[in-house]
C-alpha cells in the first residue's frame, strides 16, 4: 500500500470516528438543552396555576391546545413534583406525539388536586433531528473535502519524493548520466535529495574504479599468461623429456589453459552484469545451434553420445556473442556431465529452447549450480558456465529453468521472440 493511501485511510478513519463521536455528544447535548427549555416552560405553566388558585381560590378552567394540555384530578395526598417523558395526542391530526410533562399538586380549599401539565415536544424532536442530519451532512462533506485535499495537496507535496524515486529506478551505473537534483521546500526531501546525490556519485565512482581495475587486471593477466605459453612452447622444442617431465609440462599447459578460460569468463561476466555489450541484432537460433553442433561433432563421436534435435525457426533480439556463449555453455555442460554412450536432446520452437542430457548424478541443487565456482568434484570446468548462462538470460529477460526427471537433466530457456 502506498504511503499516501495509508495516510488517507488513517486520517479519514480518525476524522469520521471523531465526527461521529462528536455528533452523538452534540445530539445528546442539544437534546438536554432543549428538554431543559421545555421543563422551564412547564414550570412557568405550573407557577401560573398556583398564582391563579391563590388569587381566585378555585381551579382555572381546564383547556387543551394543539400542543398543550392541563389536567386536574383529585388526589388523596401530596404529590412530589417530577418531570416525565410521555406521549400526547395531537388535537388536529389525532397523531400520538412525544411530549414532556410535569406532575405536581395544589390545594384548593380543603381539596388536594393533582396537576399534570403536558406539552408536546414534537417540534423539539424535529429540531434535534434536523441538527443531527446537518451534522451527518457536515461529516460527509468534511470527509470528501479531506479526501480530495489529501489527494491533491499531499500528492503535490510528495512530488519531489516521487521524482527522486523515479530517478533511482532508472539509474544505471554504466550510463554517463548523473542523478539530477530535485529542489523542494520540505527539509526532509531536501536532505533525501542530497543523500541520494552523494550516494549516486559515490556508487558511480566505485563502479568506474572497479571497472578500470577489472579491465586492467584482465589485460595484465593476459600478458604473463601469453609469456608462459610462449616459454612452454620454447621449452618443449628444446629436446627430449622423460615421462615425468612430460607429465609436468602437460599439467602446466592444462593449468595455463584453465587460467586463460577463467580470465576470459570473469571478464565476460563482468561485462554482462554491467551491461557493456550492446551489439543487438536479430539472431536465428536454429542456424546458431546447427553451427554449434558441427563444432562439437567430433567430441560427441569420441564419447559415443547420441544427439537428437528437433529445431524450428526462431529469432531473438540479442548480442550474437552472448547467444553463442549461452548455447555453447549449455551444450558443453550437457556433454561434460553426460555418460559415455549417453544422449543429448535439443528442441527449439518460438517459445523456448530445451537441452536435455542423461547424467552421471541425480538431481542437482538449482540454487547452488547457478552460483559462481560451483561445480562437481569430477568436473574439469571452471564453475562459471551456468552462472554466465543465467546472467545472459537475465540480461535479455529470458527465463532459465532446470528440471530433473527420468534420470535426465533438462535446461529450458523461455524467451520473448521478436516478430
Amino acid at each position: 500500500m502506498k504511503l499516501l493511501d495509508k495516510y488517507n485511510r488513517i486520517n479519514i478513519s480518525v476524522t469520521v470516528i471523531i465526527m461521529l463521536v462528536t455528533g452523538v455528544i452534540y445530539y445528546f447535548t442539544i437534546h438536554a438543552i432543549l428538554t431543559h427549555q421545555v421543563d422551564k416552560a412547564l414550570l412557568v405553566e405550573e407557577r401560573e396555576v398556583f398564582d391563579y388558585v391563590q388569587l381566585n381560590h378555585h381551579l382555572p378552567q381546564v383547556f387543551r391546545t394543539n400542543h398543550q394540555e392541563i389536567i386536574f384530578t383529585p388526589a388523596n395526598g401530596p404529590v412530589q413534583r417530577k418531570f416525565i417523558d410521555t406521549s400526547y395526542r395531537d388535537t388536529k391530526d389525532q397523531d400520538m406525539e412525544p411530549a414532556r410533562a410535569i406532575i405536581t399538586s395544589v390545594t384548593v380549599g380543603s381539596q388536594l388536586y393533582k396537576i399534570t401539565v403536558i406539552q408536546s415536544t414534537v417540534e423539539t424532536e424535529d429540531l434535534i433531528g434536523d441538527v443531527f442530519l446537518i451534522t451527518i451532512i457536515l461529516i460527509v462533506v468534511l470527509v470528501i473535502a479531506l479526501f480530495l485535499s489529501n489527494r491533491l495537496i499531499l500528492r503535490r507535496i510528495w512530488q519531489p519524493f516521487y521524482t527522486i524515486l523515479n530517478q533511482l529506478k532508472v539509474f544505471n551505473l554504466a550510463e554517463d548520466k548523473a542523478v539530477a537534483s530535485v529542489p523542494s521546500t520540505i527539509d526532509e526531501f531536501t536532505e533525501l535529495d542530497q543523500a541520494v546525490g552523494i550516494m549516486a556519485t559515490k556508487a558511480k565512482d566505485d563502479y568506474l574504479n572497479l571497472k578500470a581495475f577489472t579491465e586492467n587486471a584482465a589485460h595484465e593477466l593476459m600478458t604473463p599468461i601469453s609469456v608462459i605459453n610462449s616459454k612452454l612452447d620454447t621449452l618443449v622444442q628444446t629436446g627430449q623429456f622423460s615421462d615425468s617431465q612430460s607429465q609436468l609440462l602437460n599439467d602446466i599447459y592444462n593449468t595455463v589453459a584453465r587460467l586463460t578460460r577463467l580470465n576470459k569468463s570473469m571478464l565476460l561476466l563482468t561485462k554482462i552484469e554491467n551491461g557493456l555489450i550492446h551489439d543487438q541484432q536479430n539472431i536465428n537460433l536454429k542456424e546458431l545451434l546447427s553451427t554449434s553442433f558441427w563444432q562439437y561433432e567430433e567430441l560427441l563421436g569420441s564419447l559415443n553420445i547420441k544427439l537428437t534435435t528437433q529445431l524450428n525457426d526462431c529469432e531473438v533480439q540479442a548480442s550474437p556473442l552472448l547467444m553463442e556463449v549461452l548455447i555453447n555453455n549449455l551444450i558443453s555442460n550437457a556433454i561434460r556431465h553426460n555418460l559415455p554412450g549417453g544422449s543429448i536432446t535439443v528442441s527449439l520452437d518460438q517459445q523456448q529452447l530445451q537441452i536435455s542430457n542423461s547424467g552421471k548424478d541425480g538431481e542437482i541443487d538449482i540454487e547452488r549450480v547457478f552460483k559462481r565456482f560451483q561445480k562437481s568434484s569430477a568436473s574439469e570446468g571452471i564453475g562459471l558456465g551456468l552462472t554466465i548462462c543465467r546472467q545472459i538470460c537475465n540480461n535479455y529477460g529470458f527465463n532459465l529453468q532446470y528440471q530433473f526427471s527420468q534420470n535426465t537433466h533438462h535446461f529450458t530457456i523461455s524467451f520473448a521472440v521478436t516478430e
